[in-house]
């Protein structure tokens, strides 16, 4: 999921802003008791999302895959004083994690953690959206898309996560995952409802501005 060597990789992160103590244990945390850690955002994706967050100062953040939570807290950094990050996450055996690391970092009273599946929570969700992340079931990206693209505020973002799929993406595979994530980023390319870039970051992130 890395396409950087790793000398430049070391040194990206080390010049770029530190994690918070919180979030450095729930990096530790999860790469110690949870399964495939590697879907943890990570240092440098986690800095990107925060400045995200702080540039826009959304009200309303909406993240589509919870996993252990450090997404969720990097967003909140960004928060508007009055706004709210709305979660949710299909695995329940990971919900007293979570909500632990929510605790820790302080967000609980800005966030708000839903367990269940996110095909039927999002359409339930009463709000206009300032900025989206998507990080759950590949299968699932194009309809996430559609849950969400209606509701957003013009020069709202949505960020799509793995949208180069440990590299599958340009290579001769043809599993339905690979697929899926090629056509999930066709179909942002061909929407004209969105500006996007495909950052080579990590394992790439697909960033759409509502126009």
């Amino acid at each position: 999921m890395e396409f950087l060597p790793e000398k430049l990789q070391d040194y990206a992160e080390s010049h770029t802003t530190d994690e918070s103590d919180v979030l450095k244990y729930i990096s530790r945390e999860t790469h110690l008791k949870v399964l495939s850690p590697r879907m943890l955002s990570g240092h440098l994706q986690g800095r990107l999302l925060s400045m995200f967050s702080h540039m826009i100062k959304p009200k309303r953040i909406l993240e589509i895959g919870t996993y252990t939570g450090y997404s969720a807290v990097c967003m909140a950094e960004g928060l508007d004083t009055e706004g709210k990050l709305y979660t949710i996450d299909v695995n329940e055996e990971l919900e007293a994690r979570v909500r632990k690391h929510f605790e820790m970092a302080g967000v609980t009273d800005k966030v708000t953690f839903l367990v269940g599946d996110a095909h039927a929570i999002v359409p339930s969700l009463n709000e206009q959206w300032d900025l989206v992340f998507i990080d759950a079931d590949k299968l699932g990206y194009s309809q996430y898309f559609d849950l969400v693209i209606d509701n957003m505020n013009t020069d709202g973002y949505i960020i799509a996560d793995n949208v180069l799929w440990s590299g599958k993406i340009v290579e001769d595979v043809s599993d339905k995952k690979t697929e899926a994530m090629r056509n999930f980023n066709e179909k942002v390319m061909n929407d004209p409802r969105v500006e996007n870039i495909l950052l080579p970051l990590r394992d790439g992130l697909m960033v759409m501005r509502k126009k």
